[in-house]
């Protein structure tokens, strides 16, 4: 594992208008000692179901003084902690567009005018790719089936949501939010044919954890997206909604996009395409954090793998984008789940 800040701090100090003070200003605001910062940072983690940091008060100290720039972990819970998004708190600039004040009641009521704001907030985050592309419909779809969750039954038709992106753009955070406000399972690849496909690899004289050779794009990445389809069809023939991640090269091939798509139609499912927009830097920093064996030969080979992403790319059927540069989505998706609370439990 990667020590707190070691991944992520020369990559933080390039970040424009990074304002550490910032973080100082918040604290004595809240009349938080570093110690009881700490103390608090470590509980909001641990409710959130975050990576739960060590936060010592030498570390918070780094941060406050722009020596060390939090990773992932750090900046969602000071985001939980403070109330804050990461622009207030000063750790980037904000994108265009996006929301900086959230201001949220909590509440144990599940449906009250609090909650229904913080969904709609975030499910603004699905945002049409072009005209064509059916943005509130998918967002009213997920509404209603987080309304209907409680009280039973759900008006739509069966709903294959194919997560796409590149790794670590957020695919899976994403991915687990929808999951949590509709009820649908999450079906993830790697999870899902991880120790199968391992086995495969190193049966056929390669190791496990090859994800960039021939070998694996040829004759075993088709193997696990068929699985994983399968698995889909499954749960979709018996009028279950899915949630499906990650999608790349097959969203971008019409061919293997219309077979699903009338494969689906059939059955009166429909598919809803969601693309995860992110830029180098934030993928960078989220591999490195999640310091996954499977994403040695990218980290270790970083230029080569960087040069081989084309950060235009977007499916070829009408889709909805998810902006998620510098961890904007995520940081408000968070945001909504600490709303909830234990209506997420």
């Amino acid at each position: 594992m990667t020590r707190d800040g070691q991944a992520v701090g020369a990559v933080g100090k390039s970040r424009p208008r990074w304002r550490p003070d910032k973080l100082r200003h918040q604290r004595e605001a809240h009349g938080l000692t570093l110690e009881g910062a700490g103390e608090q940072l470590r509980e909001v983690a641990r409710a959130a179901g975050l990576t739960v940091p060590a936060a010592n008060f030498q570390t918070l100290w780094q941060h406050e003084q722009g020596e060390v720039y939090p990773g992932p972990h750090y900046r969602r819970a000071y985001c939980l902690l403070y109330r804050a998004t990461e622009p207030e708190l000063g750790f980037r600039n904000a994108l265009p567009d996006e929301a900086t004040k959230l201001k949220f009641t909590a509440s144990s009521e599940p449906q009250n005018g609090a909650h229904v704001l913080a969904v709609e907030r975030a499910l603004h985050q699905l945002a049409p790719s072009a005209e064509d592309a059916d943005g509130l419909g998918v967002q009213q779809r997920i509404l209603d089936a987080w309304k209907r969750r409680y009280t039973g039954g759900d008006p739509n038709r069966p709903t294959l949501m194919m997560v796409g992106g590149y790794a670590g753009s957020g695919k899976s955070e994403f991915a687990r939010f929808v999951s949590q406000l509709t009820g649908w399972p999450v079906l993830d690849k790697d999870p899902t044919t991880r120790p199968l496909v391992e086995r495969l690899l190193v049966e056929m004289g390669s190791e496990p954890n090859d994800r960039h050779t021939d070998l694996y794009r040829e004759k075993v990445r088709p193997l696990e997206y068929q699985c994983l389809l399968e698995t889909a069809y499954a749960n979709v023939g018996c009028a279950i909604s899915v949630l499906s991640a990650p999608f790349i090269a097959e969203t971008t091939d019409p061919r293997w996009m219309r077979r699903l798509i009338n494969r689906c139609e059939a059955r009166g499912v429909t598919v809803a395409v969601v693309w995860i927009q992110c830029d180098l830097d934030t993928m960078h920093e989220y591999i490195s954090f999640r310091s996954a064996a499977r994403d040695s030969w990218k980290l270790q080979n970083w230029d080569t793998y960087a040069a081989g992403i084309n950060l235009e790319l977007r499916p070829v059927v009408p889709h909805l984008v998810v902006d998620n540069r510098l961890g904007s989505a995520i940081s408000l998706t968070d945001q909504v789940r600490q709303v909830f609370g234990t209506v997420f439990q």
